[in-house]
């Protein structure tokens, strides 16, 4: 397998006609081996346009989300992250390239320590990785220019939204399948949000993602 020319086939062809113009970003994927953050059994599918099998259940994202999540973003090199949910690390990489620093949380022990395992061999040192739930955020270190959920929530948290700094920004896949909606949120000052819905798409749930009231007769 001709790794270079997977990876320019995966830009040109996934990720480009996804509206994805922003020279930084795709610069990032030429740089950051996606390869190496995949399990060994799937290294030949690491860039195909489909979620990969990283353990515990869970999947990396679609090369193609993991773009538009980061042009949305706008990262600046002085941004404090948030990530919630490390997998594999990948998304990790992208976000510390762009960043000052990230802090990720991950819930799932042995997923963490692939992450862990993945960032250590590229090198990532600005990343802090901590076993932790984080569908409530992160309260205690906030506020943050940027937060991430790498997995769905049927209801945003408003606490999530509460740990930004003036400036900040929030990307989240938020619905119930069959309708989910990728929704960047800005702070524009404390206690004064906008909202974006960005595109449509599935992702799988957050453990212990917050869940809409349900109704009782």
């Amino acid at each position: 397998m001709n790794l270079e020319q997977a990876r320019a086939n995966m830009v040109e062809q996934q990720i480009r006609p996804w509206e994805v113009l922003d020279q930084a970003v795709l610069d990032l994927l030429y740089t950051v081996p996606r390869e190496e953050f995949v399990p060994a059994a799937y290294r030949n599918l690491a860039f195909a346009d489909m979620e990969i099998p990283i353990g515990e259940g869970e999947r990396m994202m679609a090369p193609k989300i993991e773009a538009r999540l980061l042009q949305s973003l706008a990262l600046g090199k002085t941004d404090r992250v948030l990530e919630v949910g490390t997998g594999s690390g990948y998304l990790t990489a992208l976000l510390a390239r762009s960043a000052a620093h990230v802090h990720s949380l991950e819930i799932r022990p042995a997923l963490a320590a692939f992450g862990r395992a993945n960032l250590e061999r590229q090198a990532v040192d600005n990343v802090t990785l901590e076993i932790g739930d984080g569908a409530r955020g992160d309260p205690k270190r906030a506020p943050y220019d940027a937060i991430v959920l790498t997995g769905s929530t049927p209801v945003l948290p408003a606490t999530l939204r509460e740990q930004l700094a003036p400036g900040g920004r929030l990307f989240a896949v938020v619905g119930e399948p069959p309708i989910m909606v990728a929704r960047l949120v800005t702070c524009a000052a404390p206690g004064t949000y906008g909202a974006v819905n960005l595109f449509d798409t599935l992702l799988a749930p957050l453990v212990n993602a917050e869940r809409a009231p349900q109704f009782r007769f």
